[in-house]
């Protein structure tokens, strides 16, 4: 779609004073999905040059913002680490278009902060840590668990930049599992939830997204039994929290969670293998 509001498109790598009516440009799926009146000028990412995925020396990710779907799944692959088949399973919870695939990001979907985005639940489900680097260059990093923090919201201030995600080596060794739902065959998702099992103190952490209007990652010392995983899970999400649009009725999406999260308690702690 034409945006018709923008008069110019600047570099981000040349400094410019942020001012009313400027966007961060970096895939632009969304930027370009629909109107946007209140823009007036583009400040483009996609030459700073940030590599895509950077393997750090204690054994930790660094995910660029400007990393792009396509990218992370291609790294993914070659990953040699016990949570890597989540990489793959929340890209393909986009169902996108290879035109989206090829070029939407892993920042530019944490910063739409809808329900449904796959990068939200990997991210928060992986104990994930975003870098956010403010206009004057001050740096501030935040869970991305409470990064999102409601339907389309976020903690990020006007004219902050969404850096980087970084995962920690503890979550990568965890063992996953992963179950996401819809109400149509090829739909967006209505429920997310993912398992991470540490083998080290063999805790248990169980996050929910798509369900609900910001992420919710529960962390359990040992693996808890169905009711208590059941009660923590509603008395963690109010009922205001459950997300309610065309693609699922809040009832029907708190049910599928709870199943959904049951399954994962059950697959994660089979016959005591952890």
């Amino acid at each position: 779609m034409d945006l018709n509001t923008v008069r110019e498109i600047r570099d981000a790598r040349q400094h410019t004073p942020w001012r009313t009516g400027d966007a961060w440009l970096g895939g632009g799926t969304y930027l370009f999905s629909e109107p946007q009146p209140q823009l007036r000028r583009l400040v483009d990412l996609s030459r700073m040059g940030w590599e895509p995925v950077t393997r750090q020396p204690d054994g930790s990710l660094e995910i660029a913002a400007t990393c792009t779907i396509a990218q992370l799944s291609r790294f993914a692959a070659t990953y040699d680490a016990p949570a890597a088949p989540l990489f793959e399973q929340c890209c393909r919870a986009f169902l996108a278009s290879f035109k989206i695939w090829n070029m939407a990001t892993v920042g530019g979907n944490l910063c739409n902060g809808l329900p449904a985005g796959p990068m939200i639940s990997l991210t928060a489900a992986l104990d994930g840590t975003a870098l956010l680097r403010a206009q004057d260059g001050t740096l501030r990093r935040t869970r991305v668990a409470d990064f999102v923090t409601g339907a389309g919201r976020k903690d990020l201030a006007e004219g902050e930049l969404l850096r980087s995600v970084t995962l920690p080596a503890r979550a990568l060794a965890c063992r996953t599992a992963f179950r996401q739902v819809s109400l149509y065959g090829l739909g967006r998702s209505g429920a997310l939830v993912i398992g991470a099992l540490d083998p080290l103190d063999g805790s248990l952490a169980v996050t929910v997204t798509a369900a609900t209007v910001r992420p919710f990652r529960l962390w359990f010392p040992l693996p808890p039994d169905a009711e208590r995983l059941r009660d923590t899970l509603d008395g963690a999400v109010a009922a205001h929290e459950w997300f309610d649009d065309i693609h699922g009725l809040p009832a029907w999406r708190r049910h599928m969670t709870l199943r959904l999260a049951e399954e994962i308690r059950t697959e994660l702690t089979r016959d005591g293998v952890r």
